[in-house]
Parts: structure tokens; C-alpha cells; sequence
């Protein structure tokens, strides 16, 4: 029987009309002289209705049918009696009943429920992955994807970008994570290796002349995995010529204002605000930080600096900085609930957790003692306090406080109930160091990757200060989770190699694992910038979940294992010899 309908089209408009369904069978009720089953295809369910009265040898079958048999049934389309009307299924005012039925395939009775917010270990729904794709929020998720890249290439295709596809198997350089590599059956001893990112080659074409270029591509990182990372992960490449950081910037917004409203029905507030990084930091704790809520700690620093309480003056004198946070009316806090978030400090590198409880006619503290009565007020002003507030203080190192205090925001943010989880804010994030130095290997490192160009007026610094240089870079967050991050490339051959050299290359080493892009680069290459959005970590913010597993078909777990084909696995002796490897075994 050749399928006519998807079952959710059906509806009141085809009352009285013979149609043909092919799916599973999501639910069996036997009512004795009525059998009901419910019909799930990828478009959702219907109800059908077996009788001896409409035909006994299709209500003989359907005595037979179990859950996640796959079937064809055909019949009429009828109107449910009033009283047996579903509102929550979309044909829920129509049944069909059913005048013939074909089992396709029998099923095994599958070792979790087909149904929403089910309980199960997520290794067996991984091991299941097929049957847990059945589930209608898994599906769901499956189609905004499907939903939102083809919005995506769309809005690009309207707009000039031609899609572009890079190698898979390219050659090992350094970016900052490690390389998956493959051997060579041809060249022995010698590696591909799997892209990081397709960032030279997409370069490269701007050299050519592709001028909009985009792919959505998959990349590759052996690093240590998270809920939202992957080992190998899908991220939407663009790259564009002759622009600056204000035309990349509109042009997401506006594609990702079309993405929301074609795929969610939401629409999002444009332009997205503009933040930098030392600020973000300084305010948020983060360069990262979640916007939909407040609390913004508090710089105390010039208020400290001579104050009696060592804890805070020395950590200015030794050149860190003094922060806090006001959460307001948890002076209820109880003791323990306190010492809970100053345990949650030290675990983040802190020392201890000072805090000051602001009642009606007092301050409760260990700590007010050491400060006068002037200088107290000072700190109440500040921090705007009010009778029923607590504050927090941060003192060390101001890389320490960032990280601690930023933390104990998120927490606050949490414990308070005051984050909208359906309220989407955007920001993007600008002027980020260039460099950071790397004390164990004890040189400078790129912050997002080598080809960054430094701001103009900072050039000269690569020379003797690099440290102090900022970068043309930005990333874009969506409540608290980075979802993109780009620049302005370096596109002069010499400002590059001067780049290579400030982090630590040979002129050897430069030459050989990036020849052939500094060749390229004699060429007349145009001046460039792009960007990449992580869809995986987009759609899982779409979709509302809690790990990037939840939306991606066939995810890894966080040890990188697939528990469906249980890769990764041993290969025979003779795939091993062909490739001129031996597994050195380990004691």
C-alpha cells in the first residue's frame, strides 16, 4: 500500500476520504470490540480505529501489531465523537478507520520508551541512537537543524556568497588544538591531518577572487570534550574581501535575525549591542557573559588600596585589584548558604570569600572592624546596598577575580531565578589581546589563531611590547555561550611572517608548515575578514537543551566513543601493515 498522507495533514477538511498510511505503531489500546492504535510517522501521530464492523480481517491483524511494528493501513477519515476529541495531538478532531492493514516489519520491544522526557542513561540512548532519534523531541531538534541551514544558505545564496568546499585531508599546522591525523598508504611515515578549521584554505580563496565565500563545514579537534564540544563538530565558514568589522557584524545580525524568524518564529532585536573584552571582564567576569540579567560586579579597587583590612590592600599593592557583587535582598542567606559560595570561590582559585550582610541599623561581618565609618559608606554607595543585600568581595590577582567572580554571578543568577530562559541576548565582543604568554612554553601564543591582524595603531607593538597589542577580533555570544568568533585576517606577507616570528617560529619552521600560504600571499591578496558560527551550539540554544549531543544525529560521548558502532576500534594486522604502522604495546 503506497502511502497518500503524512499523518499530521490530515485533518476536518478530509472527512469521508480514503487515504493510505505508512509508520509505526507509537501506542495499541484493545477496547475488546474496538481496537485503537496510534500511527507515528516523522510528521507526528494519528489515531486509527480497527472494527469487525468496517472489516474483521484487518481487526484480526491489529490484534497482532505491537508497539514499533511498522505498518500501511488504509481507511476513512472520520470525525472523533466530541467527547473523545485530543487537543494535544494536532489531528486530534479526526480518526481514520482502518479498512485494510499490512504489517511491513515486526519490532523487538525496544529497551526505552518512544516518548518524550524519558529517564535513561544517555550512553543507551546513544547505544539506541536510532530508536532514540524516533522520540518526537529528538526529531524535532533534527528538523530545526535541517530547518536552520537551509535558512542559512539561502540568506548567503541571496546575497552573493558562493558555497565552497575544502579538504578534509589537508596538512598538519598549528592552531591550537591537536590534530586528528591520518596515515598515508602512499607516502609511508607521512599524515594528512583533519581541519581544525578550513581557516587557510578559506584565506587562500580570498586570494583567488571568490570575494563571499561560505561552507558549512566540519572540523576536527583532538581535545578533551564537554556537553557543548565535540570531536568533530559542524560550524557555518564565511569569509568575505574588501570589508571591516561593522559589515561582518551586520551582516550576521541580519541573517541570524532571518534564522530565529524562519525557524523558531522568534525575532531578535538588532543591531546587538557592542562590548570590549576589558569591560566585559571587568563587569561580567567573563568574556562570555550571560546579559539576561544584572548584576554587575563592582570595580573597589582605587577604594581599597589604603585600607586596613590586608586582605584588600595588599592585593592592590601587589598590583591585583579588589571586586564585588551586590546580590540583592540575600542577606537571609544562611551561614552555610554563605560558606557555600565561598567554597564554590576557593574551588575557582580564590583564597577565601569575603562578604558583608547589610541589615536595617548594622552590618554583619568578621570584616567591618577593619574599615571606618567613612570608608564603609563609600563601599555601601558604590555598590548601591540596601538594607537586605549581600556583598561579595573578590581580592587577588585580576585574572583570579574575573574567574571567581563571574562564577558566583552565574550561581546567583541561578540560585535567584533571575534568568528568562526564553529571552535571547546577543553581544558581541571586541578588542581582545592579540597575544598571551604561555609560561610553560615560554612564549606568546595567538589568542584565537595566527592570522589575526593586530588593530592599526598597534602594529609597532609586535616589535618590542606584542604583549600589549590588541587584536581586529570578535566573538559573538548568545546568553552566556560563545556560538562565533572571527576577525580581520593579516593579508601582507610580511606582517605575517613577523607574526610568526613573534610567536616563536623559525624562519624554517614558518616556512615549512606555511610556505604555501605565504607564496599565496605574493600574489595580490585582497584585505579579508569572516567569521564561523558553531551550529551545533546555535541549535542547541534554538532547541533549548542542555548539550550539543542533543541536537547533532549521531554524537560522540564525552570520552569521544560511539556507543551505536563502538568506534573507535581495533583495525587487522594487515590494514596496520599497509599503512607502515605497529601498535608499540603499551606496559
Amino acid at each position: 500500500m503506497k502511502r497518500t498522507h503524512n499523518a499530521t495533514d490530515i485533518g476536518t477538511k478530509d472527512v469521508g476520504q480514503q487515504v493510505t498510511l505508512n509508520g509505526w505503531v507509537d501506542t495499541r489500546r484493545d477496547h475488546g470490540g474496538l481496537i485503537f492504535i496510534d500511527l507515528r510517522d516523522r510528521s507526528g501521530i494519528i489515531q486509527v480505529v480497527f472494527s469487525p464492523e468496517v472489516n474483521e480481517e484487518a481487526f484480526h491483524l491489529a490484534e497482532q501489531v505491537r508497539g514499533e511494528y511498522v505498518v500501511a493501513v488504509n481507511g476513512e477519515v472520520r470525525l472523533r465523537p466530541k467527547d473523545t476529541e485530543n487537543p494535544n495531538l494536532k489531528t486530534g478532531k479526526v480518526e481514520i478507520y482502518a479498512q485494510k492493514m499490512e504489517i511491513l516489519n515486526t519490532a523487538k520491544t525496544p529497551p526505552f520508551y518512544i516518548e518524550n522526557d524519558i529517564d535513561v542513561d544517555e550512553n543507551l540512548r546513544l547505544k539506541y541512537r536510532y530508536l532514540d532519534l524516533r522520540r518526537p523531541e529528538m526529531r524535532d531538534n533534527i528538523l530545526l537543524r535541517h530547518r536552520v541551514v537551509k535558512t542559512i544558505r539561502d540568506f548567503l545564496d541571496e546575497r552573493g556568497f558562493v558555497e565552497i568546499e575544502t579538504p578534509i585531508l589537508t596538512k598538519s599546522t598549528p592552531e591550537g588544538a591537536r590534530d586528528y591525523l591520518v596515515p598515508s598508504r602512499i607516502y609511508p611515515g607521512k599524515f594528512f591531518a583533519l581541519p581544525q578549521s578550513p581557516q587557510i584554505f578559506k584565506q587562500i580563496l580570498m586570494v583567488a577572487g571568490m570575494e563571499k565565500y561560505f561552507q558549512i563545514a566540519r572540523c576536527f579537534r583532538d581535545e578533551d570534550l564537554r556537553a557543548d564540544r565535540q570531536p568533530e563538530f559542524t560550524q557555518l565558514d564565511m569569509e568575505m574581501s574588501f570589508i571591516d568589522e561593522r559589515d561582518i557584524f551586520k551582516l550576521i545580525e541580519e541573517m541570524l535575525a532571518e534564522v530565529f524568524l524562519q525557524s523558531t518564529g522568534n525575532k531578535i532585536k538588532t543591531p546587538f549591542p557592542i562590548l570590549a573584552y576589558d569591560e566585559a571582564l571587568k563587569k561580567y567576569g567573563s568574556d562570555k557573559p550571560d546579559l539576561r540579567f544584572d548584576l554587575e560586579i563592582v570595580d573597589l579597587t582605587d577604594l581599597m588600596k589604603d585600607v586596613e583590612f590586608k586582605v584588600f590592600s595588599s592585593a592592590v599593592q601587589s598590583g591585583g585589584v579588589v571586586r564585588a557583587l551586590n546580590a540583592k535582598n540575600c542577606a537571609s542567606f544562611t551561614r552555610k548558604e554563605i560558606d557555600d559560595l565561598g567554597k564554590m570561590a576557593v574551588e575557582h582559585g580564590a583564597k577565601g570569600m569575603a562578604w558583608i550582610a547589610v541589615a536595617e541599623n548594622e552590618l554583619k561581618s568578621p570584616i567591618t572592624k577593619f574599615f571606618s565609618e567613612e570608608k564603609m559608606k563609600q563601599v555601601i554607595s558604590a555598590l548601591k546596598a540596601e538594607p537586605g543585600d549581600l556583598l561579595l568581595f573578590g581580592a587577588d590577582d585580576v585574572n583570579v577575580v574575573n574567574r571567581v567572580l563571574g562564577i558566583l554571578r552565574l550561581e546567583l543568577g541561578k540560585r535567584l531565578n533571575l534568568i528568562d530562559k526564553d529571552r535571547l541576548e546577543f553581544v558581541w565582543i571586541t578588542d581582545f589581546p592579540l597575544l598571551e604568554y604561555d609560561e610553560e612554553e615560554q612564549r606568546y601564543v595567538a589568542i584565537h589563531h595566527p592570522f589575526t591582524s593586530p588593530q592599526d595603531k598597534d602594529i609597532e607593538l609586535l616589535e618590542n611590547e606584542p604583549g600589549k597589542a590588541r587584536a581586529r577580533a570578535y566573538d559573538l555570544v548568545l546568553n552566556g555561550a560563545e556560538i562565533g568568533g572571527g576577525s580581520i585576517r593579516i593579508h601582507k606577507k610580511e606582517w605575517q611572517e613577523k607574526m610568526f616570528s613573534v610567536l616563536g617560529l623559525s624562519k624554517e619552521e614558518i616556512q615549512e608548515k606555511f610556505g604555501f600560504m605565504l607564496r599565496a600571499f605574493e600574489y595580490g591578496t585582497p584585505p579579508h575578514g569572516g567569521i564561523a558560527l558553531g551550529i551545533d551550539r546555535l541549535i542547541m540554544l534554538m532547541a533549548k537543551r542542555g548539550s550539543v549531543r542533543d541536537v547533532i544525529a549521531f554524537p560522540k560521548t564525552q570520552n569521544a566513543v560511539c556507543p551505536m558502532t563502538e568506534a573507535p576500534s581495533t583495525v587487522s594486522s594487515k590494514q596496520l601493515r599497509e599503512l607502515s604502522l605497529k601498535i608499540k604495546e603499551l606496559n
